[in-house]
């Protein structure tokens, strides 16, 4: 199983052990939407998988390596926004150590 098809697993069941297995310690997130990178960190990320905030639908690994990965999905997130998200994953040590996101927002 591939790094992300082992992060969406994570992310479907709420396992924040199993995806910080999974994420560098030094993890990033850069969003456009946001424009620029969060703080939010490798905790910020464990702690969203756990509290069920990401609800990703339709996901699907457009092409993955040992470097980089990209992935689609319509996410739903725990305030009822949904969003089509493109996702550029760069991986170092075979763990996510940085997340680029691309979102267009879905109306309700």
């Amino acid at each position: 199983m591939s790094i992300l098809e082992k992060l969406n697993k994570a992310i479907k069941e709420k396992d924040g052990n199993a995806a910080s297995e999974l994420i560098h310690d030094d993890y990033k997130r850069y969003s456009h939407l946001q424009g620029g990178y969060t703080d939010s960190g490798k905790q910020g990320m464990i702690d969203a998988i756990n509290q069920g905030k990401l609800n990703p639908d339709k996901h699907r690994i457009l092409f993955e390596n040992d470097e980089v990965g990209f992935d689609h999905s319509i996410m739903t997130y725990d305030d009822g926004n949904t969003e089509a998200l493109m996702c550029y994953w760069k991986f170092k040590d075979g763990k996510v150590i940085e997340l680029e996101t691309g979102a267009t927002k879905i109306d309700k």
